[in-house]
């Protein structure tokens, strides 16, 4: 039987937002059995609450943005993707701004965040979701499902026009190990063809070349860390997406899925799971 479990002890890191371009100090503290993942709007009266769960999604516009008790967060899924695979299942996350730090684009800093604050079983029996019946969310070529299976596998296929990406495909049999190794340090991938559109839209704000992989219509304006590191990012995205249906175990297929699309899938699992 698994336990849950927590962070040993809080641990902190500042940074600015993706989208916002805000600064913002997040703190991960560790929390009681079954308290799940929360966020704490430390900069809002009050000090309201947001739950990660798949049921507060309110927008999934370039990224995933929860709503609770009047207040937001958005662009969680790196750091919620995170937290899922290194099997942090109760923390308390205190920002003082809607969203959390992009740091280096990936869930690279968030995992040694939690490797440095350590982790600490629970008492409490970790309550895992096995799928045990297939699920899926399809809109013409684009699809997620996922099917039952004995651990948490991601096989994804993206397609890209870009003449440098093309078709990228990744399947990872998630571990600790694999997700440290071949996920976590993929990070977001931007085009400058849309950069001035997004920032009309108050998005992208704090990118730059470092934490994001940047391509212009013919070549790639950032260091690749994989040459498919598209991909390896869009695992990373369902990762955290998905982890809002709590602790899972099943295989997920997807091929050109987005937020909306994992966000959806989490929302049918949960409502099937519920009716039971």
């Amino acid at each position: 039987m698994q336990k849950q479990m927590t962070l040993a002890g809080p641990v902190s890191y500042s940074g600015n937002g993706l989208h916002s371009g805000k600064p913002v100090t997040m703190t991960l503290r560790p929390a009681a059995p079954d308290t799940g993942i929360v966020f704490v709007r430390t900069d809002l009266p009050g000090l309201p609450e947001i739950h990660a769960r798949a049921e507060l999604v309110t927008s999934t516009l370039r990224a995933t943005t929860l709503s609770e008790n009047g207040a937001q967060v958005f662009t969680v899924e790196h750091l919620l993707g995170t937290l899922s695979a290194l099997r942090v299942d109760n923390c308390r996350i205190e920002m003082d701004s809607p969203e959390p730090p992009v740091a280096d684009g990936s869930g690279l800093v968030f995992a040694r965040l939690v490797q440095q604050a350590g982790r600490t079983e629970q008492a409490a029996e970790r309550k895992v979701y096995k799928v045990d019946r297939a699920f899926s969310v399809y809109d013409g070529d684009k699809y997620i499902v996922m099917l039952p299976y004995d651990g948490m596998r991601i096989s994804f296929t993206s397609l890209n026009s870009h003449p440098l990406l093309g078709t990228q495909y990744q399947d990872v049999e998630l571990t600790e190990a694999s997700f440290l190794e071949e996920i976590a340090p993929a990070r977001t991938i931007g085009f400058m063809a849309e950069v001035e559109q997004m920032k009309k839209m108050g998005l992208g704000l704090g990118g730059t070349l470092e934490n994001c992989v940047v391509y212009d219509d013919t070549k790639c304006l950032s260091r690749l860390r994989f040459p498919d590191e598209l991909v390896r990012h869009k695992i990373l995205d369902v990762l955290g997406d998905l982890s809002l249906l709590g602790p899972w175990e099943g295989h997920v297929l997807a091929v050109k899925s987005g937020h909306a699309y994992n966000s959806q899938l989490a929302k049918k699992i949960i409502a099937y799971r519920e009716g039971k």
